[in-house]
């Protein structure tokens, strides 16, 4: 589809150069791997043959340009998304469930700009105490299709991303609706499935309770990502990691307010309701993929709930 606005601005010609090195992009062979991995799409049965250049030019680059680390992540990809329906069906940001997150429940857009380093800045924090557990589900929906947008417009390439949560509505309450099942489901998803380089992820605005959850959480992540979660007490220790003018205005930012970015996101996500519905065929067929199928149950493994945090 046709790229209409700057919502995501671009590294600079001098940092994309940067941007390049580290992520081992050669502009002279990387149609050839882009060819290559269209030709791997075509040929493999229980995947589908096709799909845009872009996104899969972005997944290229989340792979360091590796063509078979990029298999491993497209087929995850397409096979999370037969998975866990949850997230990836009915992605219409137009209808009320939808609309009611994006407006009243939670904010999570990416900044328009990078860093000095090249990396994209995603700010999420909550507007109210109390979600259920579909809200929850429907909130973390709202995170992959931001991520889907992304694959498609992020087409110079960034160095990565850093996360910030702001934790100030995170209680015990809310906490304690999360299950465990939909939180593994999430982080596969987030460090299997998606061309996510995780640089940083920095908890704002903290609780007891919110490390608390954090410490249970922590098991669903690869090793390297739990030692790049950083605990701040006060807001000022995070212009240490993100330059303090590229953040909205409650942060001490010159980016505009929240709401205002939350706004041209939702709008974004409305453009894109043909192509989320056009996305609900690109699906992984266990029944035709060669070898043992995927089993659901050996993938996610777990259930039950974090109802032990809803303790005052």
């Amino acid at each position: 589809m046709k790229i209409k606005s700057e919502l995501l601005v671009h590294p600079t010609p001098e940092q994309s150069k940067e941007i390049r090195i580290e992520l081992n992009e050669d502009i002279n062979t990387r149609d050839q791997d882009l060819a290559a991995i269209k030709e791997w799409l075509r040929k493999e049965p229980h995947l589908p043959n096709e799909w845009e250049d872009n996104p899969l030019m972005t997944f290229l680059r989340g792979s360091s340009f590796s063509l078979e680390k990029c298999k491993r992540k497209l087929d995850m990809y397409f096979t999370m998304r037969a998975a866990c329906p949850e997230f990836f069906t009915n992605r219409d940001a137009t209808s009320p469930a939808l609309r009611e997150i994006l407006k009243d429940k939670l904010q999570g857009p990416a900044l328009p700009g990078v860093t000095p380093k090249g990396r994209r800045v995603t700010i999420c924090r909550g507007l109210h105490l109390n979600l259920d557990s579909q809200q929850i589900i429907d909130a973390l929906k709202l995170a992959l299709m931001i991520g889907d947008v992304r694959l498609v417009e992020e087409t110079v390439g960034v160095a990565g991303d850093i996360y910030v949560l702001d934790a100030a509505v995170l209680g015990a309450s809310l906490l304690g609706k999360v299950s465990p099942s939909t939180i593994k489901k999430f982080m596969i998803c987030v460090q299997e499935a998606y061309p996510v380089k995780l640089k940083e992820v920095h908890i704002i605005n903290t609780s007891a309770i919110v490390e608390r959850f954090l410490s249970l959480v922590k098991p669903f992540l690869k090793e390297k990502i739990r030692k790049r979660i950083f605990i701040h007490k006060e807001l000022k220790d995070l212009y240490k990691y993100v330059p303090r003018e590229m953040l909205p205005q409650e942060y001490g930012g010159q980016c505009g307010t929240m709401d205002e970015l939350q706004e041209k996101w939702s709008q974004k996500l409305i453009d894109y309701r043909d192509w989320f519905k056009r996305q609900d065929a690109l699906i992984a067929n266990e029944s035709l993929r060669p070898g043992k199928p995927t089993n659901y149950d050996e993938l996610f493994g777990i259930d039950g709930s974090f109802r032990q945090l809803a303790i005052d």
